[in-house]
């Protein structure tokens, strides 16, 4: 029998693929593409605004981390736009060719897909918080298995320690970076 549990599956898989089929494949594609080089370009170019950023946060505290998330954020949100507006422009030229009714039905099919990521992410969780007890909706659902079985893939292709990762490849690696943390004051 079909529970709630695999109707807000197929609901949320019908929303996000029609959201995806009105804006098209490559709007959605190159929506993400904007986020990651966003992400990319915080990642990257950070540290050469960190300094100027230092001085304009020291008011609020004289933390360098403060500093260093002011201007990743500051980067990420600026090339977010400029790509953005360059990725739009792109996608409106495509879907409004001969081909956009193709673009139309992949972006569709991506949608259903986002949604079902979406699902399986949030089951992945239900499970970490209530592993055992769960409500006869959830627990009976036609859909559990498979949704399982795609979240322990997707386990899998995490690193055994995710924190410890993202920390070790944001550290700076010639041992420099808050040596003057704390101070608050700068010479000059």
């Amino acid at each position: 029998m079909i529970t709630l549990f695999d109707g807000v599956l197929i609901g949320l898989m019908l929303i996000s693929g029609l959201l995806a089929m009105v804006r098209g494949f490559s709007r959605e594609v190159l929506s993400v593409a904007s986020w990651i080089v966003a992400a990319l370009a915080a990642l990257y170019f950070y540290k050469s605004l960190a300094p100027t950023a230092y001085t304009y946060t020291q008011s609020i505290s004289s933390s360098k981390t403060v500093a260093d998330v002011a201007a990743a954020g500051g980067i990420f949100v600026v090339t977010l736009i400029i790509v953005s507006v360059i990725t739009m422009k792109i996608a409106d030229f495509i879907v409004d060719s001969k081909i956009g009714p193709l673009d139309r039905t992949l972006g569709f099919v991506f949608g259903a897909a986002r949604g079902a990521l979406l699902v399986v992410v949030g089951l992945l969780f239900f499970n970490w918080l209530m592993p055992e007890n769960q409500p006869g909706w959830v627990a009976n659902a036609k859909s559990k298995p498979v949704l399982e079985s795609i979240g322990e893939g997707l386990v899998q292709l995490l690193p055994d320690d995710p924190e410890k990762s993202i920390i070790e490849r944001l550290k700076p690696k010639d041992g420099a970076g808050d040596e003057g943390e704390g101070e608050g004051e700068t010479n000059g």
